[in-house]
């Protein structure tokens, strides 16, 4: 599997070194539905950006969406503080009269939830990028690269594949569809697979390994030397056939069996970054030649990958 990934999330990092042109209406969407949707998972690093530098008028008003949901979470944040501020003044107060677990508890956990709600209103003000503020877990939001029209398109996508035609309750039956297994695209993935390919920027990946206790931890796997990785991965677009649904994009990163570093640590999965040189073949597949694509990720990159145990 992949739980975790650091990515290059800044969309102008494909655009610079890779010729890639943005998909106005695909971000224009995503941060609608972001603005619409609290639950909606996108990494900080995606959306910096264009509050830092936004250029055309369609980048300005995505700014303009993305600082009203800033604004709706910091007013939600606020209100939070003073329910649970006023939670625990009341709990202090019962436990000055008589000690009781309840109050105990109401001061325990009020206590909890007013530092979580200060943390948040901290990083929600705060403009410096932390490598946190690049990662995606399943559920997130990511800039991939595809092919559309001949061109070299980056579009915004969730990181858990629900493959066209598949019913919205599938990503609950299959919730570790962000994972495509090399040894099933043929299968499970035959929709996507020679169909629609993907590229995604990965500088780290992180995975759950057991400990010599019997214990889980999760550990940070780097390139070494550090370098980014272009992972493979298929996608789909989802179109909503029922009302109150939305159309969806998602992606799948494409995993493999490690190399003998990562199979050490007792994990069996690693992502397949491949070569430059493929970009436009791997884009452009043929869902009459796998073999071919088969060979792409044959020949893939193969760095040593460093790990050590994540905060």
């Amino acid at each position: 599997m992949c739980y975790s990934a650091q990515i290059e999330a800044d969309y102008r990092r494909f655009v610079h070194e890779y010729g890639a042109i943005m998909s106005l209406d695909d971000f224009t969407r995503m941060v609608m539905e972001y603005f619409a949707n609290p639950k909606m998972r996108v990494p900080k690093a995606m959306t910096a950006h264009f509050l830092e530098s936004p250029e055309t008028d369609e980048e300005k008003k995505i700014a303009e969406v993305i600082r009203a949901r800033m604004a709706a979470d910091e007013i939600a944040l606020l209100q939070e503080l003073a329910k649970q501020t006023e939670r625990l003044e009341k709990a202090q107060q019962a436990l000055a009269t008589k000690a009781t677990k309840k109050a105990a508890e109401d001061v325990r956990i009020a206590t909890n939830k007013i530092a979580a709600a200060k943390g948040k209103l901290e990083e929600l003000k705060s403009t410096e990028l932390k490598p946190r503020d690049s990662r995606i877990y399943p559920g997130w939001y990511a800039p991939v690269m595809v092919m559309e029209n001949g061109r070299r398109v980056v579009k915004p996508m969730r990181y858990q594949c629900r493959p066209a035609g598949k019913p919205a309750f599938y990503d609950e039956q299959y919730p570790g569809t962000y994972n495509a297994r090399r040894d099933n695209l043929r299968g499970f993935w035959k929709g996507q697979y020679g169909h629609t390919h993907g590229l995604v920027l990965v500088d780290a990946f992180y995975e759950y390994v057991t400990q010599p206790d019997g214990t889980n931890a999760i550990a940070e796997f780097r390139p070494d030397p550090p370098q980014t990785l272009l992972v493979a991965c298929v996608w789909s677009h989802w179109r909503a056939t029922k009302p109150g649904e939305k159309d969806l994009l998602s992606f799948a990163i494409i995993t493999d069996d490690p190399p003998p570093e990562i199979a050490a640590t007792g994990h069996d999965r690693v992502p397949i970054p491949i070569k430059p040189e493929n970009i436009d073949a791997w884009l452009n597949p043929q869902a009459r030649d796998l073999d071919a694509s088969d060979a792409i990720l044959e020949d893939r990159l193969r760095p040593y990958y460093e790990h050590r145990l994540a905060t």
